[in-house]
């Protein structure tokens, strides 16, 4: 684990750029290549299932996903945020995140369901009472409004970044490193209003800024 610099906001996320050609066949294939990976994720990330067969529907629900309800109930009633769950929620962010970037062509690397690899995701574990107001968990996720509407601009400019840079690595094999920091400057904006509205760990406010 890196010393996060003075003044760092709580969740930072760095990914490294792959100066290097990419598997043209992989990058081409990636929305087949990472269905084993991503059905991994979401059963770990407590996904619904249905499937239908004649006239009967099942449903699965999977187990685990990010702990919300928990750790805000902890904080307002006991200011304590138990490691465990930190540890948890820290995990499996970082987690979704290799697959996502996968997703988003940012490597040809098989994600690993516990190795850091190319994606390097950092959350501050807080000193609840030091760190954090025990209301603040109340009415997070209303004060980061702004941050969702910003949010849902950014992922859709963010999907015409991935489309073109799939044409690239396609022609080039290099995905161009512009669109590289635009769409992880976009997964790291969004991890900070996670960790702030959802995840509990930081009172600060994310700043507007994909850096």
């Amino acid at each position: 684990m890196t010393t996060p610099a003075a003044g760092a906001y709580p969740a930072r996320l760095d990914i490294d750029y792959p100066d290097r050609d990419l598997d043209r066949l992989s990058s081409f294939l990636r929305i087949l290549y990472v269905l084993p990976i991503a059905l991994i994720m979401a059963l770990v990330g407590g996904g619904t299932f249905d499937w239908s067969t004649n006239d009967t529907t099942t449903t699965v629900v999977a187990a685990g996903g990010i702990l919300v309800l928990a750790p805000l109930l902890m904080i307002l009633f006991r200011l304590k945020y138990p490691r465990w769950w930190f540890d948890w929620n820290l995990e499996l962010s970082r987690f979704e995140t290799r697959v996502i970037s996968y997703l988003a062509l940012m490597n040809d690397q098989y994600p690993s369901t516990d190795e850091e690899q190319h994606v390097h995701l950092e959350l501050d574990y807080p000193d609840v009472p030091a760190d954090l107001n025990r209301w603040m968990p109340l009415v997070k996720w209303l004060l980061a409004i702004p941050h969702y509407v910003a949010l849902i601009f950014l992922v859709i400019a963010s999907i015409f970044a991935v489309i073109f840079a799939w044409f690239a690595i396609l022609f080039t094999g290099r995905y161009p490193e512009g669109l590289f920091r635009f769409v992880e400057g976009v997964m790291r904006w969004g991890l900070r209003v996670q960790a702030y509205a959802f995840l509990l760990i930081t009172d600060r406010y994310p700043p507007f800024t994909l850096a």
